[in-house]
Parts: C-alpha cells; sequence; structure tokens
C-alpha cells in the first residue's frame, strides 16, 4: 500500500502515533519508517496488547500435572548400547542421502561479551583463536566429507548483524564450503509497546524494533523461502543450535536417528542438571505431551526436589539442541492446524522518543518487548522424544564476559575434551582433577569432530607428532 493508506491503516489501529512526526521528516526518513512500519502485523499487535499488556490477572507457567519428562539415557546411564546403535545407523543413512541440514541462530551480538560484533565472529578456541562461525563450518564440513554428501547450513541472522555476517563469510571464503550451500536469512522483529499499548518510537523516523525471539525462527524460515529450498533439495531434517556453543555437535547421527526412528517431529537433547537451581529450563510432561518449563517459572521447591535416591527429579535441561522436521517448522510457522506458537511478555528499559520528539533514555522498565522462544513448540509436535547427552561432549556456551559459560571456561572445556579423545584413543596426556590438560592442545574438526573420527584419523597416522604445549591438528 502506499503511503497514506498506510497511515490511515495505522490511524485506524489506533497507532496513528508511528506518524506524529511525519510532516517533518525527508523523503529518506519517510521510506525508512513507512518499510518498518510495513513489517508489522497490526492485529496481531492488538491481540498481543489484550493478552500481554492489559492483563491484570493469572499469567504465569502452568504447572498442573507435572511430572518429568520420559528420557532415552545414554549407554553409560543405562541406556541401551544396541539401540544407540540402531540409531546412529539410521543417522548416518540419512546424512549419506541428503536429508539433514544444519540450521544455525545466530542473530545475537557479542555485547555481554564485551565484543563489538555479531557473536559468530567471536573468538573462542584455546590456541588458534577460531571463531564460533569456523568451528561450526569445520564441523559441518567434515560431516559432509565422512558421510559423501555435503550438508546445507541455514543461518538465521538479525537486521543488526546479517550485513556483517555474510561479509565475514565472503572474507573467509565461506570456511572452504561451498557457497551454494550455505544459506543467510534475517529473523523477525517486532515493536515495543508502552504499558498503554501504543507502539514505540526509537526516532521520529523509525519504531523501537527488536528481535522476536529464538521462537521466531521457525516463522523466519519460512518467510525466507528457505523452507521451500530444503524441500527442493530433498532435506526433510533440520539439525538446530545456537550461536554461543562451540561444543555442540552440529551433525549428531545417534541423536538424528532416534529423531526418524521415533516418526519425532521435534526432538530435543537434554543433559542433567549441575545443581538444582542451574537457569536452563525443565523436560516436562504434562497432559501426556513433552514440554519445557522455564527455570524463572519453576518454583524452587520443586527444583529441589529428589527421587528416593536423592538424585534431582527435575534433572533433564534444556540446552538448545534439537532435531526438527521440516513440514513441522512449516506449519508451526504458517499456523497449520491451529498450531502457533505464543508470544511471551518482556518489560524492557526502552530507548524512545517523547511527544516533542527529544529522546528518552528510561532509568526503569518503560515498555513491552514480544517474544517467542523455540521449545515451545515441543507439545505441538507428534511423538516429540528427549535424548540425554554429555555435557562435557555438547555443551559449553560462551555468554559472559567473567565467570560461568565465559570464554575462559569455554576454552578450558575445549581442552578437557581433547585431552579426553587423547587419552581414549590410547595417547596419555596428563591431566588435573577437573581433567583439564597440562598442557595447551588443539583438534580441528576437520582431523576430528567427535572421539571417534579423532581415533580414527590419530590413530592411522604413520608418524605421530609428540604431544606438547602448542600442539594443534588440522
Amino acid at each position: 500500500m502506499n503511503h497514506d493508506q498506510l497511515i490511515t491503516t495505522y490511524r485506524t489501529a489506533g497507532q496513528g502515533q508511528v506518524f506524529a512526526h511525519w510532516a517533518s521528516l525527508s523523503a529518506s526518513e519517510r521510506t525508512e519508517l513507512a518499510a518498518q512500519a510495513a513489517e508489522i502485523d497490526l492485529a496481531e499487535i492488538a491481540e498481543l496488547n489484550q493478552t500481554l499488556v492489559f492483563k491484570t490477572s493469572g499469567g504465569g507457567a502452568n504447572l498442573d500435572g507435572l511430572a518429568p519428562a520420559p528420557c532415552t539415557r545414554l549407554p553409560a546411564n543405562g541406556g541401551d548400547p544396541a539401540e544407540w546403535a540402531r540409531a546412529k545407523a539410521t543417522g548416518e543413512a540419512a546424512l549419506r542421502v541428503g536429508r539433514v541440514a544444519a540450521f544455525t541462530v545466530a542473530g545475537g551480538q557479542g555485547t555481554r561479551l564485551g565484543y563489538d560484533g555479531p557473536k559468530g565472529t567471536f573468538a573462542v578456541t584455546p590456541l588458534k583463536n577460531k571463531t564460533l562461525f569456523q568451528v561450526f563450518a569445520e564441523k559441518i564440513k567434515a560431516a559432509g566429507l565422512r558421510y559423501g554428501r555435503p550438508l546445507h547450513w541455514f543461518i538465521m541472522t538479525s537486521h543488526a548483524n546479517h550485513a556483517q555476517t555474510e561479509e565475514f563469510f565472503a572474507v573467509n571464503r565461506h570456511f572452504g564450503l561451498d557457497r551454494g550451500r550455505v544459506h543467510f536469512f534475517r529473523q523477525g522483529r517486532m515493536p515495543a509497546v508502552s504499558y498503554d499499548g501504543k507502539i514505540m518510537l526509537e526516532t521520529k523516523s523509525s519504531l523501537a524494533l527488536s528481535p522476536d525471539g529464538h521462537g521466531g525462527s521457525l516463522r523466519a524460515l519460512h518467510r525466507s523461502g528457505a523452507l521451500d529450498l530444503m524441500k527442493a533439495e530433498g532435506v526433510d531434517t533440520l539439525s538446530y543450535f545456537q550461536v554461543d556453543n562451540p561444543l555442540v555437535r552440529c551433525v549428531d547421527a545417534a541423536f538424528i536417528g532416534f529423531h526418524l526412528g521415533a516418526g519425532s517431529e521435534m526432538s530435543s537433547k537434554m543433559v542433567p542438571k549441575a545443581y538444582p537451581e542451574e537457569k536452563v529450563g525443565h523436560f516436562c510432561l504434562q497432559d501426556g505431551k513433552i514440554v519445557v518449563v522455564e527455570y524463572s517459572d519453576m518454583p524452587i521447591s520443586m527444583q529441589r526436589e529428589t527421587r528416593a535416591d536423592g538424585s534431582l527429579r527435575y534433572s533433564a535441561g534444556s540446552i538448545a539442541i534439537h532435531v526438527i522436521d521440516r513440514e513441522f517448522a512449516r506449519r508451526m510457522a504458517t499456523g497449520g492446524d491451529g498450531m502457533a506458537l505464543p508470544f511471551h511478555r518482556a518489560d524492557k528499559k526502552i530507548a524512545t522518543i517523547d511527544a516533542r520528539g527529544a529522546a528518552v533514555k528510561p532509568d526503569q522498565a518503560n515498555g513491552v518487548k514480544f517474544e517467542m522462544f523455540v521449545f515451545d513448540a515441543v507439545p505441538f509436535a507428534k511423538n516429540s522424544i528427549v535424548i540425554e547427552t554429555a555435557r562435557a561432549d555438547d555443551f559449553s556456551p560462551v555468554k559472559n564476559a567473567e565467570g560461568l559459560d565465559s570464554p575462559k571456561t569455554c576454552r578450558e572445556d575445549q581442552l578437557r575434551q581433547f585431552a579426553r579423545w587423547f587419552n581414549g584413543a590410547g595417547t596419555p596426556v596428563d591431566t588435573d582433577a577437573t581433567g583439564l590438560p597440562k598442557i595447551a592442545v588443539e583438534i580441528s574438526p576437520l582431523f576430528g569432530y567427535d572421539a571417534e573420527t579423532f581415533t580414527e584419523r590419530w590413530q592411522a597416522l604413520a608418524s605421530r607428532p609428540a604431544i606438547t604445549n602448542g600442539l594443534t591438528l588440522e
């Protein structure tokens, strides 16, 4: 619609304040504001105002009838080794015929790390200082070589980092991947609203927009045409992970095999919680369906419940690693069969302007942002399953500049993993009581991306290098 029609539509919806400064804007500023306004589904905003902003009672998670979710355990923790072997074979068969694609949610910036740039461009490895994106690229390339079929890689960026991300890959020649198989698309955005439900302006010519949450990845897959491309390429299974976790197995054949073997539409990995109050979601069973209850929604008393043997009752922690069926993602994105991810309310300090157009930087929450969580799709999925993984092999995120989940803890976890691989392959490496090696080594995913592939490559070397401080294997 043209500008006049757009303005009329906003005024009719009671959101005319968006164009309050229209008369004073330049032609380019008007174009910018109109383009942003055209992104917004005003009917959706009106509904969210009624259900999340104006709602004065109720709220909170529904905890009625919760029980721990059933999980398939690792063989080391009582799982059936034969079942795991069958699942791995099923996953490998799917990888060999090209049914699987990698999918990374990478819309974040490195702000919390004190880093100015897309989080995926942050250096994380202990010796070579490879970036998150390079680590993932090498794992994906290695899997393609192992299974004889290069994988497609779908990367969801944000409006804030899209151009920088594309440029980063171009400068690095896509880290040796076929550029035709690396696909970038932007995450959706939602406007912030004031407590009276009015869409807020950041400047006279721009809305106060923010990403719609990792749950928005399913809508973005559909709207970008990525799902159609997958269908054309014969891809029906997405391996989903987030950009801040370099330890993740981007392509885990056993996990994929369990998913396919169960006829699941969305499967999840879990790790046993390290302690009762660990800040992860909890996999639970409710009304016969698997759900994820955020730590902030589960009372501390429930988080501390134990079984007769003293173990935590709600121990299955969500680590944002999933396998998702392509057409399930489409149904969730389009509202097929009445399915739709719910939005969540987040009260935030939102930079805005006042009625005169002067900048306002609040010192307390002054509005609401809307976001979706991908784990909210789990209860909509048919035959959803939860598979245990070892934290040491799959989860060491980089979230904070210091302390827990920091670059330091992540690099140390990578070193511990490399030491385990050497020891498992019959080459002793001295470690401290926590498993941290006394020398620094780094193994490229192209040399070995898990214990099995590393052992094969290491033991096949005709002449093995001495394990010394600073050793890197590429």
